[in-house]
């Protein structure tokens, strides 16, 4: 911890100029748990290298670029490309390095949400139950009459904003509980669980899409529930350790060892592209473990009858993805299931194109309005995918 930048506190560490450093090395700032990458061998992932990097991109603004000013321009501390399971570009800028685990923040949403496809899978977690079947503590709040799958879709009828220009907003009591950011009142919740049990429901449960990143966290607390056993442990023999992972990865926790579960994990650039490629094998790793089931992948792509709808029909929905929808904790930017995104602020992204056979990763320190790097960033891997396999989306 000798590291630390001088004048950084509780306050500032996820904010620039402090947030270069405190992205990468989250476990020197706050407590965090290991999520083992296990004995098992790496999945090696050989280099290809390709002019990546040169090809054209057509901005947001309708401006000519390319790949490398597109990463240039948006904060980019590492950024990856596998084309049919070998890299084709791999950049780490600013001192960030192969090892250097980073933090994902909403990333980790995608990362819980393969822990819940692996317990559906063995027939531990009924998607269509209530929450308080797993939980009865949640009886005693908003999360009442509830679904899993509400949760997994973003659907519950929860008030909570993800306005982080709101002081008032709940987000800011879901990082204080976390011991994250510095608390606004004495009296706020102690543990995340503990603010979780302080929501309440503001229309019904299964309607429109609205982000909210206490979704995951409730997922994350069945789970462990139905687990028997904490997250991090939970996720290293689940998923990290059926990956071919090469590095371990971390999530933050409370004062009680919860995970922040919506936005907590910290891990390597390539492990990144390893997880993603279990939307290019129906669930399979790339050592050919089945990580989760099949049919979770397919339902993850084909979503809900209504999954569109209630994408389009979100109170904030974001005009810049007509067409997309969010399922089981993952992004659908387009009218089709052939890009899927697992996307975190600030600039992370995982993104999978299917057809082109492709999975790249990026980690980033953008500041928190992120909207129009994600889109250029968005717009430069579709570009990447047509160059090297010829298709579009």
């Amino acid at each position: 911890m000798s590291n630390r930048p001088a004048g950084i506190t509780l306050g500032n560490w996820l904010s620039a100029p402090h947030s270069h450093w405190s992205f990468q090395h989250v476990e020197d700032f706050v407590p965090t748990a290991l999520i083992a990458r296990g004995t098992g061998p790496t999945v090696a992932l050989p280099a290809a290298k390709a002019p990546v990097g040169e090809i054209r991109v057509t901005s947001t603004h309708g401006a000519a670029t390319t790949v490398d000013a597109v990463m240039a321009a948006t904060a980019t501390d590492g950024w990856a490309v596998a084309y049919r399971g070998s890299v084709v570009a791999e950049e780490y800028l600013d001192g960030m390095v192969p090892r250097t685990r980073h933090l994902l923040f909403s990333v980790s949403k995608s990362l819980v949400a393969a822990v819940v496809g692996a317990l559906h899978g063995a027939g531990a977690i009924d998607l269509d139950a209530p929450v308080t079947t797993f939980v009865p503590a949640l009886a005693n709040c908003g999360y009442a009459g509830a679904t899993v799958r509400h949760l997994l879709d973003m659907r519950s009828g929860i008030a909570f904003s993800e306005n982080y220009d709101d002081p008032a907003a709940e987000i800011h009591l879901l990082d204080q509980s976390m011991g994250w950011a510095p608390k606004s009142s004495p009296d706020g919740p102690a543990t995340l669980q503990d603010f979780l049990l302080t929501l309440r429901r503001k229309s019904a449960h299964g309607g429109p899409f609205e982000y909210r990143s206490c979704e995951t966290d409730v997922l994350g607390w069945i789970c462990e529930a139905v687990g028997g056993q904490r997250m991090p442990k939970l996720m290293s023999e689940l998923l990290w350790s059926r990956i071919g992972a090469q590095h371990d990865a971390t999530i933050g926790v409370d004062t009680v060892g919860t995970g922040l579960f919506d936005g907590g994990i910290s891990a390597c650039l390539t492990d990144m592209i390893r997880f993603g490629s279990l939307f290019l094998r129906d669930g399979a790793s790339l050592t050919g473990q089945q990580v989760v089931p099949a049919a979770w992948i397919a339902d993850t792509l084909d979503g809900g009858p209504d999954s569109r709808h209630a994408f389009a029909a979100s109170p904030d929905h974001d005009t810049d993805l007509p067409g997309g929808m969010y399922r089981n904790q993952m992004w659908f930017p387009y009218p089709g299931s052939n890009v899927v995104l697992c996307l975190g602020m600030c600039g992370q992204m995982i993104y999978v194109n299917r057809a082109a056979e492709m999975v790249a990763a990026k980690l980033s320190t953008q500041e928190h309005s992120h909207e129009p790097h994600m889109l250029d960033t968005l717009r430069a891997f579709d570009a990447v995918a047509y160059e090297l396999a010829g298709i579009t989306n």
